[in-house]
């Protein structure tokens, strides 16, 4: 449901005259709906400024994409026959996602239309929630752990390393900060008081 709304508010930019560009992320059982297809044709009618980021993980919930497209399909060809520019790369790679994403989003500025990027990447946890669940037997351990080997922080991490731009004690003083700043936030959550019960339909009807 987020697809056709990031057309609309590409679509709202426009009638405005707003130099804006809408990017909307979604993954790869998404692009089974047929709103998918309605959104990427409006879009390129209109030259819409909007980033289509599909973040194809092989699967959607448990299903994975062999039993859900037919073999050898390549996502981001099925937006570019809609006539959108459409590339396809690593999404693991930090430095390939930027690159691809500084493009579309130019693109959109400059009036030349939608843009559909299509990344490989994997999911480690669960659907819904920070938990694993390989135990429910829908995936195999190999295929996890092979992925697993691609973390793109770590391999980010250790590209900085190499090259100087990071040093290795400074990983440990930002996980430092970063663990800090999290439990400070769930402290203080734990401490607050509830949100009032008029807070429920507080701006979701016009007056």
């Amino acid at each position: 449901s987020t697809i056709p709304i990031a057309v609309g508010t590409a679509f709202g930019s426009i009638m405005r005259k707003e130099p804006r560009v809408t990017a909307v992320f979604f993954g790869d059982g998404a692009t089974e709906e047929g709103v998918f297809h309605e959104s990427l044709n409006f879009a390129a009618l209109k030259k819409l400024p909007v980033v289509f980021v599909c973040e194809n993980n092989l699967y959607s919930v448990y299903s994975p994409l062999k039993v859900r497209q037919p073999d050898g399909r390549e996502i981001f060809k099925i937006a570019k026959a809609h006539g959108i520019a459409s590339h396809q790369a690593d999404g693991n790679d930090v430095v390939k996602v930027h690159r691809l994403a500084q493009r579309a989003v130019r693109r959109a500025r400059q009036g030349d239309g939608p843009s559909f990027l299509e990344f490989a990447t994997y999911r480690w946890r669960e659907h819904c929630g920070p938990a694993y669940d390989n135990d429910l037997g829908y995936r195999i351990e190999d295929e996890f752990e092979q992925w697993r080997q691609r973390c793109p922080i770590e391999t980010m991490k250790a590209r900085l390393i190499a090259d100087g731009t990071l040093a290795a004690d400074a990983v440990d003083v930002m996980r430092s900060e970063s663990r800090a700043e999290i439990e400070a936030a769930i402290e203080f959550a734990r401490r607050s008081a509830a949100p009032d019960e008029r807070l429920l339909t507080q701006d979701v009807y016009a007056p």
